[in-house]
């Protein structure tokens, strides 16, 4: 009898720090769309996507609380109500800091307050599907202006605007799935 009940106790301690764990220190996502492409897969058969599974992700809900969102930084926030006909979470980088003028030029290539962006991350496929645009959007105070990867197959603050720092869960720390895929 001890030992059932020394069981169960470990067990509901467990349980407990993992729900704590989870609810206030880090949540798992999974990468839905082919938005992120390739820096995050998603599952075929979804358009665009190149993978058998789709990555799963793990998101720094305490890290805002000691350090500030910066630029390249992959994200999981919620998206403004509506955004993409969904709304929801999303993943995207931070490609625009707060008072910054954001410019796509025809080629597909971003400028930060009049600087080009270097961009490694997105591809010369994903860049030329996202030609032919010429817009300037500010971003306003206390929010993020979040973009994909893939510029052409992604729904991203081109669409809906900024967002809000009070809508980021936080920084993608992790991609634990699939394990051959497995990075911080």
């Amino acid at each position: 009898m001890r030992t059932a009940v020394s069981w169960l106790l470990t067990i509901a301690t467990a349980i407990v720090l993992v729900l704590a764990f989870e609810a206030e220190v880090a949540k798992p996502f999974r990468v839905p769309t082919a938005s992120m492409e390739p820096t995050l897969h998603c599952a075929r058969p979804e358009s665009g996507c190149h993978a058998r599974f789709s990555d799963r992700v793990i998101a720094c809900e305490i890290c805002y609380r000691f350090a500030a969102p910066h630029r390249g930084q992959i994200v999981v926030f919620h998206a403004p109500a509506g955004a993409c006909g969904t709304g929801g979470v999303f993943v995207k980088r931070i490609v625009g800091m707060p008072g910054e003028t954001v410019h796509e030029d025809l080629r597909g290539l971003i400028w930060i307050d009049g600087q080009p962006l270097h961009e490694p991350y997105v591809t010369a496929a994903a860049r030329a599907t996202d030609a032919n645009r010429d817009e300037t959007w500010r971003v306003p105070a206390g929010s993020y202006f979040m973009m994909g990867d893939n510029r052409g197959d992604s729904c991203d603050s081109r669409t809906w605007g900024a967002v809000q720092r009070s809508s980021l869960i936080g920084p993608v720390v992790l991609r634990y799935w699939p394990p051959t895929r497995l990075s911080l």
